[in-house]
């Protein structure tokens, strides 16, 4: 651009026209380009070096580029108040209404002293050109209004629907808990905890995966509800609940299998190691006060079983409830254990 303005000023066939710069005062004409490159490079080393002001620093290259190119352009295009245009249409790039209306009501008003303190004087244009470029002002103005209110209806729209969306993720969320978790104990429920240990089983006899099940049973838990009221057996059940879950492993999974019943698998141990942490969950739940029943230690009877590769989910129920059945026969408050290499009894 700044090229094609040299060639045509430097042309011996311009035509003679009526500038605001005489023919003596070229350096003017050469020194307005400059500015204008001056600024732009400034601007762009402002959005690429500092943090803060970039609307700032887009406005003012904005205001100055356009009447430096005003003053260019002027003398030989029809129509060069267009460019006075450039700082309105910042205020589209930031879809900022505050914005566009500053810039709007300054060029209305900038353009109307340039008119009269140049134009009007000096190039002796009509009154009629200046009243047409301000009307083309004002109307770029109701327009560009218009297109930052429909793009604000937008974005609210889109926000909607991104809210709605989310709402709807978190109320799936929270349906899909629902129907995993056991409502009373916050533990996962029985349908869920199928589902779970079927997947693991699968991954059992696949990848090699170490398994071991437990069954607990909270021992003489019919008394408590008949003697103290079902309300205090649901706070038991609540109880030894919470103190399964506190002590089992991030890898573990712990659900409440029916009743009084309660499942723990174990997928990160040993069977050794499981064993020791069931025998420090029956005797974490021993310890327990439970002042509303009357003060007397709830126990449970634990069943351990060591899922052996091909024995299927069928068969690692039965030792497993075997095992319990032993425990709540043999005396109460003790686990049984059962594996390949390891049969035995761990007493109160």
């Amino acid at each position: 651009m700044l090229a094609a303005q040299f060639i045509f000023v430097m042309s011996t066939h311009m035509p003679e026209v009526k500038s605001a710069f005489l023919p003596a005062q070229g350096h003017l004409f050469v020194a307005c380009n400059v500015l204008i490159v001056i600024a732009m490079v400034l601007a762009e080393m402002w959005l690429r070096t500092a943090a803060q002001y970039h609307k700032h620093a887009v406005v003012s290259c904005g205001f100055i580029v356009s009447y430096l190119m005003y003053f260019v352009l002027e003398p030989f295009v029809d129509g060069a108040q267009m460019t006075l245009m450039m700082p309105i249409m910042i205020s589209l790039i930031y879809f900022d209404r505050k914005l566009l209306h500053y810039l709007g009501i300054f060029s209305i008003v900038f353009y109307a002293a340039v008119y009269f303190g140049l134009e009007r004087l000096v190039l002796e244009k009509p009154l009629l050109e200046f009243f047409l470029v301000e009307c083309v002002f004002i109307v770029f103005v109701v327009m560009a209004r218009m297109v930052i209110v429909r793009a604000w209806e937008v974005r609210e729209h889109l926000e909607q629907l991104t809210k709605s969306e989310q709402e709807l993720m978190v109320e799936r969320a929270i349906s899909d808990k629902l129907l995993k978790i056991d409502a009373l104990t916050g533990l996962y429920n029985h349908k869920t905890f199928h589902e779970y240990l079927d997947s693991l089983l699968e991954q059992c006899e696949s990848n090699g995966l170490h398994l071991q099940l437990a069954l607990f049973d909270i021992d003489s838990f019919k008394r408590v509800n008949d003697t103290y009221g079902h309300w205090v057996g649901d706070l038991v059940l609540k109880e030894v609940a919470a103190r399964v879950k506190g002590m089992i492993g991030l890898n573990d999974f712990a659900a409440r299998y029916g009743g009084e019943e309660f499942a723990v698998i174990f997928t990160d141990k040993s069977f050794q190691e499981a064993c020791v942490a069931v025998e420090e969950m029956r005797e974490a739940i021993s310890r327990m006060e439970h002042p509303y029943a009357g003060g007397k230690p709830i126990t449970v009877s634990i069943g351990l079983c060591d899922y052996q590769l091909g024995d299927g989910k069928e068969l690692l129920f039965r030792k497993t409830d075997n095992a319990l059945y032993k425990a709540k026969h043999g005396g109460k408050n003790m686990v049984v254990t059962v594996s390949s290499t390891l049969q035995g009894t761990i007493y109160a």
